[in-house]
């Protein structure tokens, strides 16, 4: 493997890797602390599009971990800067929450339900199959079908939930056209961070706790890819990939030093 340069930027999933059910993970308020004081870039990624940065960044607080509302960088974010960019003051039939349509909005999308541009699927706690059936006629008339992330199922203190991936796939069902996902393993989410913070992938890491979206998305974004086991992959899991992380860690406790 050939050496990289030292580490001058970090990206971070958050879920299994800062907080794990709802409790942080031990160190990672250190962790936190650190690359603050640092004054090195960084950026705490998630797929989940439901919440704003501000409502993360109070989810957080309650549970000891201090960032900055713009240290936070979502899936809504990242979709809501691809579509600005795609289709600049466009149009836009939204399934998701506040994360979703308050990012749209900041873009200056208009939110709609006659013709749009796109339809755009995101997460949510209540899906609603008066809101899919719209989402289904509208794309066979010609609407862009655009996912925020294709993760299958959330977690929850009850068991698995079905998320945007799993209603995707009923979109794409129903209509035959596959959805464009912007969130991890697609690299665009990798790439948008790294132009928000202005930061270069030869120099940054990305710390994950998932093999098939947070190490994916950052080696084929050319970032150094950190594993750590607080979170759904284990290491004799990681084995099992045609691919593997740059390390192994037990937890973000073991980088805290490196910052």
């Amino acid at each position: 493997m050939t050496e990289r340069k030292a580490i001058e930027s970090w990206l971070t999933d958050m879920d299994g890797v800062l907080v794990h059910e709802g409790e942080p993970v031990p160190g990672a308020p250190e962790f936190v602390n650190r690359m603050k004081q640092s004054g090195k870039p960084f950026l705490i990624l998630t797929n989940n599009s439901i919440y704003t940065p501000r409502d993360l960044q109070a989810r957080l607080l309650r549970m000891g971990i201090d960032v900055p509302e713009q240290a936070i960088w979502t899936s809504a974010l990242a979709t809501a800067q691809f579509l600005a960019d795609q289709r600049p003051g466009g149009t836009a039939y939204v399934i998701g929450e506040a994360g979703l349509t308050t990012a749209l909005h900041a873009v200056g999308y208009v939110l709609t339900d006659y013709a749009p541009d796109y339809v755009v699927l995101g997460e949510t706690r209540t899906y609603s199959f008066q809101a899919i059936t719209s989402a289904i006629r509208l794309i066979n008339d010609g609407a862009r079908f655009i996912c925020t992330n294709p993760d299958a199922t959330g977690p929850s203190n009850e068991g698995a939930l079905p998320a945007a991936g799993s209603v995707a796939a009923m979109i794409s069902k129903a209509t035959g056209v596959e959805p464009y996902f912007v969130g991890k393993p697609n690299p665009m989410m990798m790439r948008s961070a790294l132009n928000t913070i202005e930061a270069h992938s030869e120099n940054t890491a990305m710390i994950g706790d998932r093999m098939d979206t947070d190490v994916l998305c950052g080696l084929e974004a050319g970032l150094e890819t950190i594993l750590v086991l607080t979170g759904i992959s284990t290491r004799a899991e990681s084995e099992k990939y045609p691919y593997r992380p740059s390390r192994i860690v037990d937890s973000v406790a073991d980088l805290t030093g490196e910052i």
